[in-house]
């Protein structure tokens, strides 16, 4: 009777792949199969800035000539902040009528915002300096910045830490469970491994009213902290006994 619930026991534990591989339950083919998750953390090591801005103008020439010199302005402030020009990449530009006027402004400032041109680039930067990224770029005139992609650029390494310590995880739940059954566990004969999808979150994109201020009121930079990236893996390990 104890014989018959050991083997029991097991083939509820050991499932049957019909993609992967079969594995049988009997008393030639014995094994414990065991699922863990862990993650690997790490600090992020690229920050990604996202900066823009929108203008305004009664007509279309004097809306993109203003636009016009907000943009190289940025461009201008970030390459002084030592921003390589291979690290600001173009994200979308456009001028159009504007169709959006605020119920409470007045029929002179209609007419002041006939038609609105939006750029925004992202700058690729060191996570310490991404904050003094998007101060230059604020105080040159970008009014839509603020949202920092926090990036790890070697993520599978950090995904095959995972699985390790998931797996590392499955073996320490397989010897409890050997012990339990006052068996010998053997070793590892098969083990897949899947990452679940958890994209680190992005901050939401932010309006910032640039102003201009005198030496004496100079405003510093935002504080802001790297993200540490997070890597999930989830193991699925059967291991034979004895």
């Amino acid at each position: 009777m104890k014989k018959w619930a050991f083997f029991c026991a097991l083939a509820l534990a050991t499932p049957t792949w019909t993609n992967a591989q079969t594995i049988k339950v009997d008393k030639d083919n014995r094994t414990i199969a065991v699922t863990a998750s862990d993650k690997a953390v790490t600090d992020a090591d690229l920050a990604v800035v996202h900066v823009g801005f929108q203008v305004f103008g009664a007509d279309e020439q004097s809306t993109y000539a203003n636009g016009s010199k907000v943009s190289n302005a940025i461009m201008d402030a970030l390459k002084k902040a030592g921003v390589p020009e291979k690290s600001i990449e173009s994200e979308n530009q456009s001028i159009t009528p504007n169709n959006y006027h605020d119920p409470k402004e007045s029929e002179m400032q209609r007419a002041q915002k006939q038609f609105v041109l939006n750029q925004s680039w992202t700058v690729k930067t060191k996570p310490d300096d991404a904050a003094k990224v998007l101060h230059a770029a604020v105080e040159a005139g970008a009014n839509q910045s603020g949202q920092i992609d926090w990036q790890y650029q070697d993520m599978n390494g950090l995904q095959a830490k995972a699985a390790a310590n998931a797996l590392k995880k499955a073996q320490v739940l397989a010897q409890q469970m050997a012990d339990g059954l006052n068996v010998k566990l053997w070793g590892l004969v098969y083990a897949s491994n899947q990452a679940p999808e958890g994209p680190v979150r992005p901050l939401p994109m932010v309006a910032m009213k640039a102003q201009s201020f005198g030496a004496a009121d100079r405003v510093a930079p935002l504080a802001i902290n790297p993200r540490q990236i997070e890597e999930s893996a989830t193991v699925y390990a059967v291991f034979a006994i004895q």
